[in-house]
């Protein structure tokens, strides 16, 4: 009986994690309007795909790829929830400083979870290290009400989100050429 083999789920949460920051920064920096296409990717590419990413992450007994790609794909699950239950029932809209703790403790998480980043390839520091910033920007905006600080973060998204596809074809082009190509 031969042993069950699957591909890196990786590329796949890279994937999802990046489109769906982008299209969100560019939301941030005041490029485009928050729309179906945003809510849409959210949850499939940024709440499934890095969820399904997470699960065979912890198949492969990758604790740290797991844990990042499940709780990312459930933060935006959760953040399309916070975005759609207030037009769907008799719930209140996320006020700023309950949006500003929220994503203050997800910039704690990624903190953590960038002083783990450390032992792995140095796009995954670039990555955790850039969102936990991105976090504590947003969640500035929010406890304060200085736009501009969301503006920055959008910008600084647009470049995560791109850093994250960048990692995401790294490693399937490094592995399909069985080199490395693509520095990561």
């Amino acid at each position: 009986m031969s042993e069950n083999t699957f591909a890196n789920p990786s590329p796949l949460g890279l994937f999802g994690f990046g489109i769906t920051t982008i299209l969100l920064s560019l939301h941030n920096a005041g490029i485009i309007e928050l729309s179906t296409v945003i809510l849409a990717v959210t949850v499939c590419l940024g709440g499934i795909a890095q969820t399904i990413a997470g699960i065979f992450e912890m198949k492969f007994n990758n604790t740290f790829g797991g844990t990042a790609f499940i709780s990312f794909g459930f933060f935006w699950i959760s953040l399309a929830m916070i975005w759609i239950l207030p037009g769907i029932g008799q719930i209140q809209p996320a006020d700023p400083i309950s949006m500003a703790f929220y994503l203050l403790i997800f910039g704690c998480f990624t903190s953590f979870m960038f002083i783990s980043s450390l032992k792995h390839i140095k796009i995954l520091q670039v990555l955790f290290g850039v969102v936990s910033i991105l976090f504590f920007l947003l969640a500035a905006a929010d406890f304060t009400g200085i736009g501009i600080l969301g503006i920055i973060a959008g910008y600084l998204g647009i470049f995560l989100g791109a850093a994250a596809i960048y990692a995401c074809i790294g490693q399937i082009i490094n592995n399909d050429w069985e080199k490395d190509i693509f520095k990561l």
